[in-house]
Order: C-alpha cells, then sequence, then structure tokens
C-alpha cells in the first residue's frame, strides 16, 4: 500500500516513560500530530483506495452493456467476447446480444434459411468475344 516507502515514526523518552508505548505518543514524519503507534504506521490513504475502487467498479458496471433482446447485463466473458481484439481477430457475429440470446438467434437463423423460397438468379447471357467486343466498332 506504501509504493516501496517506509512510514518513519519518532518518538521521545520523555513522552515514553509518560504515557507508555500504547500512548499517542508518536509522531510520523508529514503529519502534524502524536498518535499511537498503530495508527502512526498504518496507511491513511488506504481508506481512500478503497472508495476510489468501489468508484470505479460503479462505473464499469454503469458502462457494461445490455442486452438488445433481453436488457440484461453482458457478462465479462461476453463483454470481452464482444470488444476488437485486433485486426486478425475474428468478428463477433451477434455482439448486441447477451449470450442466451446469441445462442437462441444462431439456433434461429439456419431453420429460417430453410424456410424461405430461393430467388431465381437469372444469369445474363455472354456475348461473344468478351469484354473487348464492346470497344469494336
Amino acid at each position: 500500500m506504501y509504493d516501496g516507502k517506509l512510514p518513519i515514526v519518532v518518538t521521545g523518552m520523555k513522552m515514553l516513560k509518560e504515557h507508555g508505548p500504547a500512548g499517542a505518543i508518536f509522531r510520523r514524519f508529514g503529519r502534524p500530530h502524536n498518535q499511537t503507534l498503530l495508527e502512526a504506521i498504518g496507511n491513511p490513504y488506504k481508506e481512500q483506495l478503497r472508495r476510489a475502487a468501489g468508484q470505479q467498479k460503479a462505473e464499469r458496471e454503469a458502462h457494461r452493456p445490455l442486452g438488445a433482446g433481453c436488457g440484461t447485463r453482458f457478462t465479462d466473458e461476453r463483454w470481452k467476447a464482444i470488444e476488437p481484439a485486433g485486426w486478425d481477430a475474428p468478428r463477433e457475429t451477434h455482439p448486441h446480444l447477451c449470450d442466451d440470446c446469441k445462442q437462441r438467434a444462431i439456433t434461429v437463423e439456419p431453420q429460417a434459411e430453410h424456410g424461405r423460397p430461393e430467388p431465381d438468379q437469372a444469369v445474363p447471357e455472354q456475348k461473344a468475344g468478351g469484354w473487348l467486343s464492346r470497344f469494336r466498332a
């Protein structure tokens, strides 16, 4: 918690004799008043760090995507799966759906394709001579 720093704590023999080792007789450099030994060597910023971590967690949860189909929040694994990982990474097929809705969509799509009639695809006839024949008069 100190990031490689050591707390420097001092006291005097006179204070130690008068108040004993459990009294508020220790002074930590950088602090304006005497404290007990545990308070002096403790980290007052620990509570601030805990609050900051809680705030970061709350902000992360506020930015967590919602599934378009059902409105449930994505799991950490699903959120990671939809984030772009690089140029060569495979693209996610349904980035707007949660895991359950994605599974339903994957199973419904092949069934829907089999039920549709295929459109007639008439291929235009090729003229003899290829594409260069267009330039001949």
